[in-house]
């Protein structure tokens, strides 16, 4: 039986780890995006983001490229665990300059990895694959590992939500988990994108549909990426933008047509 192919002769086996790299993400990514809107901490991805790609480099530097890729990941989570419990001790004395401060965060884990990369012949590469990621390329080992870390972040999430220190954790958790997926600047566009594009709705229909604009962002990005050979996380993250944007337009016209409906009556 011939193997399905893409247009350009990319076979549609080389995608499907990237796929379920996508639901794993955007899983635990809409409900904390939601979250983080409504708590007006919009930077703390990319800060808590930078912090655990700083952990992992950490490790890199620390033990050598051959290091077993579980140490990567108990550097990255113990490293964003200690910034999400700074940030939440330091939201109760700060008051108003908590997102100031959550700035200075970011500009200092993204420097001490800049230092750290200086003088490392692959440094250029794993800066890349921070910021961008290899989601086409994710390993069968990391998928495990992200799979059995997002069920347990959903059911805390459901559980634990009320808990300041309990979201600040699993959001700790799931934001390391999804740069060693897809890099910084999908876990931003995954949290915000969908949320801000559906914040008019209420309900189920705000679930549903901003699980629609993330899930139609990926599947646009791995495709298109596949098929012109762009780089992936880059192209997820303009695909993102164009369904929100495209779901936020659609959106609009419906509560103009309710207004319209409202006012004849």
């Amino acid at each position: 039986m011939a193997e399905l192919t893409l247009p350009g002769d990319v076979p549609l086996s080389l995608l499907w780890p990237a796929l379920w790299a996508s639901v794993l993400v955007i899983a635990t990514h809409i409900p904390l995006g939601a979250q983080v809107l409504a708590r007006g901490i919009i930077f703390i991805d990319l800060a808590i983001a930078q912090v655990a790609g700083l952990g992992a480099y950490l490790v890199l530097v620390i033990a050598g490229e051959q290091v077993p890729a579980y140490w990567i990941q108990i550097g990255a989570i113990s490293l964003s665990l200690c910034a999400a419990w700074g940030l939440v001790a330091l939201e109760r004395l700060s008051g108003q300059l908590q997102e100031p401060i959550i700035g200075v965060v970011f500009i200092l884990a993204a420097t001490a990895i800049l230092l750290l990369a200086h003088g490392d012949p692959h440094g250029g590469q794993h800066l890349s694959d921070l910021l961008a990621g290899q989601i086409l390329w994710v390993s069968s080992e990391l998928l495990s590992y992200a799979s059995v870390g997002t069920v347990v972040i959903l059911l805390g999430l459901y559980t634990l939500r009320a808990r300041r220190w309990a979201f600040y954790s699993l959001f700790a958790i799931a934001i390391t988990i999804s740069v060693q997926l897809v890099g910084v600047y999908l876990v931003f566009a995954t949290l915000i994108i969908p949320a801000l594009a559906c914040t008019t709705l209420h309900g189920r229909h705000r679930w549903l549909i901003t699980y629609l604009v993330a899930l139609s962002g990926y599947i646009a990005g791995i495709f298109f990426s596949a098929w012109l050979d762009l780089p992936t996380g880059p192209l997820i993250v303009w695909a993102l933008a164009g369904a929100g944007i495209l779901a936020r337009l659609c959106l609009g016209k419906q509560l103009v047509r309710v207004a319209r409906s409202m006012s004849v009556r």
